[in-house]
């Protein structure tokens, strides 16, 4: 949501995380006063805190709580002395379905829509640009969308061999985001590039991701975050600094978010995109979701040139 987006773009700040071997963060309390399943579960080991998405039943998918509870867990492993490289992954068959729509699409005012889309994927993709310690995104299962863009900008992608990465950008009728516009060709070249990100809507599998230069490794399931727990590790026992893949560095991957925030908010209030998320909801039957289209879609004429 936009408090935690608006958190996210902020410098870091955060408490530091406790000296404890794990801890739990977006715990979420029911009206008996008994807690529920944190959105992500926080454990240390030997220097390196692991950050595993924990809401399987909606596919690790980021709504606004798990957007809320990472932001915040990120934050603290920034800021804890203790930490010096972080593993990011996910619970069950998903690592992460990608960004719920009703976490984007709030009722307001078009212009203010338009800015707060802006505002809010800068801060997501910005909280891994500016992640100041090593991060390896440990891909457990299928990515789609934000998720695999943003696992892009950590310092290493590794992904079970069931894994697949999915980037349906076109198909939505939107745009790239998370850098991809110039980071794709970059990692896997132009022609893989295009497979994933235009109408083919290629879904690489992790074999085909590593071959393809998308990620780093691709390992059997059950030797994934051990892995990447190696990896972390060497990493802060040699007081590795925060890097970038194909070469890219902290500010020109900032400048591009920036300049592909504006172009998805233009995507998302164009009026391809709000007649056929209103035809996605109707068919759904999903009727108070679609009210909000319906009134975009009748109304656009009035602010299509208003921001």
């Amino acid at each position: 949501g936009v408090g935690a987006a608006r958190r996210a773009a902020r410098p870091w700040t955060a408490a530091t995380l406790p000296a404890t071997s794990t801890s739990t963060a977006g715990v979420r309390w029911m009206s008996g006063g008994h807690d529920v399943e944190p959105q992500v579960v926080v454990t240390k080991e030997r220097g390196v805190a692991t950050l595993r998405m924990n809401c399987p039943k909606k596919l690790n998918a980021w709504t606004a709580p798990m957007m809320e509870a990472l932001t915040d867990a990120m934050r603290a492993a920034a800021r804890d002395g203790d930490t010096k490289a972080v593993v990011l992954t996910g619970t069950g068959k998903f690592y992460c379905a990608g960004v719920e729509l009703s976490a984007i699409m709030k009722p307001m005012m078009p212009a203010k829509l338009h800015a707060t889309i802006v505002e809010n994927n800068m801060a997501v993709f910005n909280l891994f640009i500016d992640f100041p310690k090593p991060i390896i995104a440990a891909v457990n299962g299928h990515a789609v969308g934000a998720p695999v863009t943003s696992a892009t900008l950590c310092d290493a992608m590794y992904a079970a061999e069931g894994a697949t990465f999915s980037t349906p950008f076109a198909a939505l009728g939107l745009v790239p985001e998370g850098c991809s516009s110039v980071h794709f060709a970059r990692l896997m070249g132009e022609a893989n590039a295009q497979r994933m990100l235009g109408e083919e809507g290629w879904k690489p599998t992790a074999a085909e991701a590593e071959a393809a230069g998308l990620i780093n490794k691709a390992l059997p399931a059950d030797q994934l975050l051990a892995a990447a727990q190696r990896t972390a590790e060497e990493w802060g026992r040699k007081g590795q600094p925060r890097t970038f893949r194909a070469g890219a560095t902290r500010d020109e991957l900032r400048d591009i978010n920036e300049a592909e925030s504006y172009a998805l908010a233009d995507a998302f209030m164009s009026e391809s995109f709000l007649k056929r998320q209103l035809a996605f909801l109707e068919s759904k039957g999903k009727a108070q979701p679609a009210k909000l289209f319906k009134t975009l879609l009748a109304t656009r004429p009035l602010w299509k040139h208003l921001y």
